[in-house]
């Protein structure tokens, strides 16, 4: 059972808002984790200058270093539950990259940055993400006995 963390969540989530806000307001980017991580990846394109790879990389090591952070700072380990079956993580992993890639962006370029400009295209997907991810939840849970 997940517990109920309705601080923590808060808080999380306006830490979200606000490194979105600072990324569009000081670099002029959406705060989009699928484009940010896959522009980092070969093959680079030739309008991807040292500056825009140092924030890209920066931006990725804080996604990376904010647990120990956490961790740091509260003293108490951070928990993280992922399955340990891997086919079912590999085709997880697989079907989010493609959702990702045709939905034109993933759930932090659509559901935070997006919505928030009123995108209907974002609206859209952030609702698709949304009925996926609570199909998915009722049928592991209730279906398959997970």
């Amino acid at each position: 059972m997940t517990e109920f963390t309705p601080v923590a969540s808060a808080l999380g989530g306006c830490l979200i808002g606000l490194s979105a806000v600072l990324l569009m307001a000081l670099n002029g980017r959406i705060a989009g984790i699928s484009g940010i991580g896959s522009s980092v990846l070969p093959p680079w394109t030739e309008a991807m200058d040292d500056e825009g790879l140092r924030w890209r990389l920066a931006f990725i090591a804080g996604l990376l270093l904010a647990p120990l952070l956490v961790q740091l700072v509260s003293g108490a380990p951070v928990q993280q539950t992922v399955s340990s079956n891997i086919p079912l993580m590999m085709f997880a992993g697989l079907i989010t990259g493609i959702g990702a890639v045709y939905g034109g962006g993933c759930t932090s370029g659509h559901g935070v940055c997006g919505m928030s400009r009123l995108s209907t295209r974002s609206f859209v997907a952030t609702g698709t993400f949304m009925a996926t991810a609570f199909v998915t939840v009722f049928v592991t849970r209730h279906v398959l006995g997970g």
